[in-house]
């Protein structure tokens, strides 16, 4: 069991390729489209879902801010279905990856950074001292809002990145007492196969909230910059 614990994380291989490539353009191919004038009732509840996150995440963005709108919105559904696509047996999330969500993470946040500098300059300069800083301690909170303003890219990966890889990892393990249990004590098989179940809706719903945390504080810092 120890031994294959991590076995999930590593990425995949089609004959000595990568594959994570194909993995991470298959979710888009997912999402329903249609041709018609009078869409079914599958694709009318996600334009409500993707009209309604919409709504709520530019509501407090001014005109050049929600132009992210729809950088934002394909974020979040790209997010969403890999990490859903992720709790499937026997396949692979590219979301747990640290070097794909900083890959996410930089350019998004390097672009409302900059365009904060360039809009902004002198609002973007004064989140660095505060109003009111006593002259001694102006050198440190320089250091530090700069260290933390750094850093905001790295949060979100980080973020990201642990939550969906512990419930991987907390699911492969009560999954492996659960067949270890089967063949010993019926009881407590059906116990701890209830507290998988559980779970898994858990960690359905982390897959979303997740995805739109990570949408949610981008959306901020362009906000913060525009």
């Amino acid at each position: 069991m120890n031994e294959n614990l991590f076995a999930s994380f590593i990425a995949p291989t089609i004959l000595g390729l990568p594959a994570t490539v194909l993995i991470i353009l298959f979710p888009p191919l997912l999402i329903p489209t249609s041709k018609y004038l009078i869409n079914n009732r599958l694709i009318t509840t996600q334009q409500w879902l993707i009209k309604l996150t919409s709504k709520q995440m530019m509501a407090m963005h001014n005109t050049k801010g929600r132009t992210w709108s729809l950088m934002l919105v394909s974020l979040i559904i790209f997010i969403a279905t890999t990490n859903l696509l992720g709790l499937l047996p026997h396949s692979f999330t590219p979301t747990t990856q640290l070097s794909m969500n900083l890959a996410m993470a930089i350019p998004l946040w390097a672009g409302a950074v900059i365009m904060g500098f360039r809009s902004k300059i002198k609002n973007a300069l004064a989140h660095f001292l505060p109003q009111g800083t006593p002259t001694p301690l102006i050198p440190m909170l320089v250091i530090i809002e700069t260290i933390s303003l750094l850093i905001q890219p790295m949060a979100l990966a980080v973020r990201l990145t642990a939550n969906i890889t512990a419930g991987h990892l907390l699911m492969h393990l009560i999954g492996s007492v659960t067949l270890a249990m089967s063949t010993i004590n019926l009881p407590s098989t059906l116990i701890i196969f209830t507290i998988l179940i559980l779970l898994t809706i858990l960690e359905i719903a982390v897959a979303l909230i997740q995805a739109y945390v990570f949408t949610l504080l981008v959306s901020l810092y362009l906000h913060d910059n525009t």
